[in-house]
């Protein structure tokens, strides 16, 4: 009854199903006992009302009662959490890097997927990382959850025990698009498992992208796409010497996307809204980002032609 699709689901389960079970006795039998009192207590039935000054017994029994499901609750429940943070001393690393809107998975030696792929019976430490704002790390049919936070290393673990594909979720609020904030763990043999990591590219050390990099580690790429859809801003594809008509204190002006308008609009955002998009939903980078680091933005953007 109780067998997950991980180690730990199970325990979750069990937590669950006492937590609920509890909790459904004791609205029936109060609901039951309140309609029992209704009709035994009528008005119509004329039954003298009396004064209770007190009881003693009554006053220790739903004292007694709820400390001790209270502390039944407590340690069911983390008899089924402890193991969630004690990681096997062999368990495989991998880091779960989480942006608006998106989730990547780093391997190590520049290997990074966009899915989650794992081995059948392998004990997985999940190292869990954000680059803009906070995150939520849920894979339901495992039962974990974590939070993701910017500057701080949290992480869960788990052996997966089947195989097949389990969705991936963000199960904190992180922006606009956080309901497309999702993505697939892919359980398979050990041996599929080491073909597919040892075909998987190297594209994460790539020196020449350091533009990119920057974009995605900022978060620039979960607003501004690069393949020419509209997001929450303007697409970053061939935009570099694009026309647009832009928003400035009321009016409408037309300008040219060159070097000062980007970094501009790095800096205070909110000053040249390009029309069609809205005010205020970008934060300025003015003490988040280098001139060495705007210039490298730049020069990417330059590149993308859109050919």
């Amino acid at each position: 009854m109780f067998e997950g699709a991980s180690n730990l689901a199970a325990g979750v389960d069990r937590s669950f199903i006492l937590i609920l079970a509890i909790a459904v006795f004791f609205t029936v039998g109060i609901t039951a006992f309140m309609i029992w009192t209704v009709f035994k207590y009528n008005r119509k039935k004329n039954k003298p009302a009396r004064q209770f000054t007190g009881s003693v017994t009554l006053e220790i029994i739903w004292t007694a009662i709820p400390l001790i499901l209270v502390l039944v609750i407590f340690f069911y429940g983390w008899k089924n959490y402890a193991p969630m943070r004690k990681v096997p001393a062999d368990a495989m690393q991998v880091t779960a890097i989480g942006r608006m809107w998106e989730w990547s998975f780093d391997y190590g030696n520049g290997k990074i997927s966009k899915i989650l792929v794992l081995p059948v019976d392998k004990a997985v430490k999940m190292n869990l990382h954000s680059v803009d704002v906070n995150h939520g790390f849920f894979i339901p049919a495992f039962r974990v959850k974590e939070d993701v936070i910017p500057s701080y290393n949290n992480y869960l673990w788990f052996i997966p025990k089947f195989k097949g594909e389990y969705d991936i979720f963000c199960s904190s609020y992180c922006g606009l698009q956080h309901s497309g904030m999702n993505t697939k763990t892919k359980v398979v043999d050990p041996a599929d498992f080491t073909l597919w990591l040892d075909s998987l590219p190297a594209t994460g050390n790539i020196p020449d992208a350091e533009g990119l990099t920057l974009l995605k580690n900022t978060g620039c790429i979960a607003c501004h796409s690069l393949d020419g859809a509209k997001l929450v801003g303007p697409t970053f594809q061939a935009i570099y010497g694009k026309k647009h008509i832009v928003i400035t204190d009321g009016k409408e002006i037309e300008i040219e996307v060159n070097d000062a308008y980007l970094i501009s609009s790095i800096l205070d955002p909110g000053k040249d809204i390009v029309k069609g998009f809205n005010k205020g939903m970008m934060q300025p980078y003015r003490d988040k980002l280098s001139d060495a680091q705007i210039t490298l933005i730049i020069d990417y953007l330059k590149t993308l032609t859109g050919k």
